[in-house]
């Protein structure tokens, strides 16, 4: 395991986990979201190829319609 920090928050992944896998843990798969890591927007291209780092800052933002 390994420790990232998840919108402001110390969050445990495990060590070969993508930005898929955190996706899929999180239950956002289908929706409408944004992630950053490090301050760099990841498109979601790159989600099964890009492999989080111990003390990585993440941020996941989600898209809600309305009005």
């Amino acid at each position: 395991m390994i420790e990232i920090n998840l919108n402001g928050e110390a969050f445990e992944v495990a060590g070969d986990a993508s930005l898929s896998t955190l996706i899929q843990g999180l239950d956002l798969e289908g929706k409408r979201y944004a992630i950053e890591v490090n301050e760099d927007i990841i498109s979601r291209s790159e989600h099964g190829t890009y492999f989080l780092k111990a003390g990585d800052q993440v941020e996941v933002v989600q898209a809600i319609g309305g009005g």
